[in-house]
């Protein structure tokens, strides 16, 4: 995208960064009209914890308050029952990003009880590839963890559940050129965006994708026709690693709780990376979170559900 295609620019210095709350009473960082298109430069979610040369003890140190989103974003005619939508035109990336997992005593991530120490992978981002041990290249494919609106409930919101509204959806597939619908539940709709990641996992299953600052570029966008009561998109994916259909080694779990047949599923694939494939289990549990994805292949075989791990074979070529 040139420069005259953007019609406003939202840095992210503090006077337009919110940091772990969504709130309706928040002033707008910048108003816009509906069909504007902008670009928001993104924190990671670390907010600056980490460079190039930390390591897991720098985990020790982090306090983490919540994620920084940039915005709010007052969109002139948007009205509570009207959606918004943003179209996401482009992502840049600063060569940076960082995967991370907490200690079994935060029970943070899927299976916290398997690590008694945590875990810190720094990326080096060259172009559309992150590298990871042992020569291994994960394709890399921006989006927002974070795009949501204020909610009509007064007070502060923390920004770690995803909401009606948007916030923390964590869909990968919300790429450039995909289409993300909102419902609104306040004037201007007040939309902000963050977290940015890298690349992700369906799932996120360590707790962190790769978390990078970036750029993203949207449109934004009043669609008053619209009627929606939850999120809804439209995406070209892409919906494995590479962008078409490629073989895959699964693991599966079997439990009467989704919860727990993920858990059983991300167990055995760690198990898997160790045995076969030589990783030490902390960087197979950090790759688990940025390239293997967990799918629900049935949930009606009553009393218990199938969710299987899915690993792209063509990481190890």
């Amino acid at each position: 995208m040139t420069d005259h295609d953007i019609d406003y620019r939202l840095s992210d210095d503090d006077e337009n960064v919110h940091v772990g709350v969504w709130d309706n009473a928040l002033d707008p960082a910048l108003s816009v009209e509906s069909g504007a298109v902008v670009e928001f430069d993104c924190r990671g979610a670390p907010n600056g914890t980490f460079d190039e040369d930390s390591t897991a003890a720098d985990l020790e140190d982090m306090s983490f308050e919540g994620h920084p989103l940039t915005g709010p974003v007052f969109v002139d005619g948007a009205e509570p029952g009207d959606v918004l939508e943003i179209e996401l035109l482009g992502f840049e990336h600063e060569g940076f990003g960082v995967t991370y997992f907490y200690p079994r005593e935060e029970e943070k991530g899927l299976v916290p009880e398997e690590f008694d120490e945590p875990g810190v992978h720094i990326w080096d981002l060259d172009g559309d590839i992150g590298h990871f041990v042992d020569g291994i290249e994960v394709p890399l494919d921006p989006f927002p963890g974070i795009a949501g609106v204020a909610p009509a409930e007064a007070g502060e919101h923390s920004t770690t559940p995803p909401r009606r509204v948007g916030g923390n959806l964590d869909i990968k597939h919300l790429t450039a050129g995909s289409t993300l619908y909102l419902p609104v539940e306040v004037p201007g709709a007040l939309f902000s965006i963050g977290d940015c990641h890298a690349a992700q996992g369906d799932g996120e299953v360590c707790i962190t994708g790769i978390e990078a600052p970036m750029s993203v570029t949207a449109r934004l966008s009043v669609r008053p026709e619209m009627e929606i009561e939850h999120p809804q998109f439209e995406t070209a994916g892409p919906f494995s690693l590479s962008g078409v259909d490629e073989p895959a080694y699964g693991t599966t779990g079997v439990a009467p709780e989704m919860r727990e047949a993920a858990k059983t599923a991300i167990r055995q694939m760690i198990d898997h990376l160790h045995a076969e494939r030589g990783l030490s289990r902390t960087d197979a549990y950090l790759l688990c979170s940025v390239a293997v994805d967990l799918k629900i292949n049935q949930a009606v075989n009553e009393p218990n559900w199938t969710v299987s791990a899915y690993l792209p074979e063509r990481l190890f070529e």
